[in-house]
């Protein structure tokens, strides 16, 4: 389908059982295949990104027994020493596939090319690169030097493999400290690793932290998440059986449906999967549309949101100036959500939007502007004036997921929005469309 027409939404409610998260999903699957002993994983995400991964794992002869539904995994851990030794991964632009492979298998004894969609030729990784040099690590760039696609070949012992300090920039893509992290004990040796500037991300730092102790694991860190020790013979073993979380990005675009939708009497939307007891940051977008006027309630496992009652009263909800830093993805439903609110908001520290599937900031504030706003972008943020009423709009979506399911949020302005390549949001919700659906009032 190259297009989708939501019609004007007068109303959601209800709840949504969500898929699981791609970041622990793809996080997992790694793992897993690096254990000694057999994992089974549930709730797992079926999605491309993850297929991506299962499918790079079984061309480097990780036995694999997937269930029909694709979510229930079990996976036969190699301990460390993944048996093909050549091999070719296409692997399309899940960078929670391609940062993480390129770093394990750097220090697998192997020769490799990876590579993948255009776009993720346009992303750069040299700063992983350069950390995996350090360590010894032998890569070569098969076309933009500081870009996939790469060529990885055994790693020279002479060239320092083991080296026990590396450090890394974190003020571009927190995936290249997850990446050494998860491919540091096999190197076999203590490693500290440390990083060169702000690191952007953090919680999603602390799911590999949390991911990698459930493996068994255990790496020491400050406060700041800005220096790491991997002990000496460290090596992962499988937990038995593991549950993915469902997505807290996900669960962004339903929160955001439930406060606005409040606004005009409808709502609330509860999302299962997430909750107090989350690992994942994003959940902190519930406390974003909080302070925009939401009425946010909680629990272990689930998470509802509705608009307060001044807001439903005043039928906006307020305008924020935030960092964003912590929760990128999910803040690309809040840059919609502005659209409804009672002033300009502005979102800031998101430069990490520059290089994720597309340049998200020059796209989110094209498209805004097609329904009516007054978007501005800076180097790291995005100011957004609201319409006095929307306007209907054809949004183009870049091969973006995330930019799909956001400006599907603007159908509740009453407005029809046509979305052009729906089927970009299989990279991490293949069911987004019809989930929203079953929770409109048309």
């Amino acid at each position: 389908m190259d297009h989708l027409d939501l019609a004007p939404i007068r109303s959601v409610r209800g709840t949504v059982r969500l898929p699981g998260s791609k970041s622990i999903s793809n996080r997992i699957l790694l793992l897993a295949a690096l254990s000694t002993g057999t994992t089974r994983i549930l709730d797992l995400l079926d999605s491309d990104d993850t297929r991506y991964m299962l499918d790079a794992l079984r061309k480097l002869g990780v036995q694999l027994d997937v269930s029909s539904t694709n979510t229930t995994v079990e996976v036969h851990g190699t301990g460390g020493a993944l048996p093909v030794k050549s091999a070719e991964l296409f692997l399309g632009n899940a960078g929670t596939a391609f940062r993480p492979l390129t770093a394990v298998l750097a220090f697998t004894s192997g020769e490799y090319k990876l590579s993948g969609l255009p776009r993720m030729h346009e992303r750069p990784i040299k700063d992983l690169v350069d950390a995996l040099r350090t360590l010894g690590a032998s890569v070569d760039y098969l076309g933009s030097a500081g870009y996939p696609p790469l060529a990885i070949h055994p790693a020279s012992v002479s060239g320092g493999v083991g080296a026990a300090q590396v450090s890394v920039r974190g003020d571009v893509s927190s995936q290249f400290l997850s990446a050494l992290m998860m491919a540091a004990p096999l190197l076999g040796k203590p490693v500290s690793m440390s990083v060169v500037g702000e690191l952007i991300s953090r919680p999603y730092v602390n799911i590999t932290l949390n991911m990698m102790k459930r493996f068994g694991v255990t790496l020491t860190t400050n406060d700041a998440l800005t220096a790491f020790d991997v002990p000496d013979g460290a090596r992962y073993v499988s937990p038995g059986e593991i549950h993915v979380e469902g997505d807290a990005s996900s669960a962004s675009y339903f929160l955001s449906a439930g406060a606005i939708s409040g606004l005009t009497g409808g709502g609330p939307v509860r999302v299962e999967g997430v909750g107090k007891a989350s690992i994942q940051g994003d959940v902190a977008l519930a406390r974003a549309l909080e302070s925009m006027g939401a009425k946010i309630e909680m629990g272990d496992n689930w998470i509802s949101a509705a608009a307060s009652p001044d807001a439903a009263r005043a039928g906006k909800l307020r305008a924020i100036d935030a960092d964003m830093n912590h929760i990128p993805d999910a803040a690309m439903a809040l840059a919609v959500t502005a659209l409804f609110a009672d002033g300009p908001s502005t979102l800031r520290n998101i430069g990490s939007w520059r290089v994720k599937e597309t340049d998200r900031i020059a796209a989110m504030a094209t498209e805004l502007r097609k329904l009516g706003a007054i978007a501005t972008e800076g180097p790291d943020w995005l100011r957004v004036e609201p319409p006095a009423k929307l306007r209907a709009a054809t949004i183009d979506t870049y091969e973006d997921h995330r930019i799909a399911m956001s400006f599907s949020l603007a159908a509740l302005g009453g407005v029809t929005v046509r979305i052009n390549d729906p089927g970009c949001v299989a990279k991490t919700f293949p069911e987004y469309f019809r989930v929203l659906d079953g929770l409109c009032d048309r």
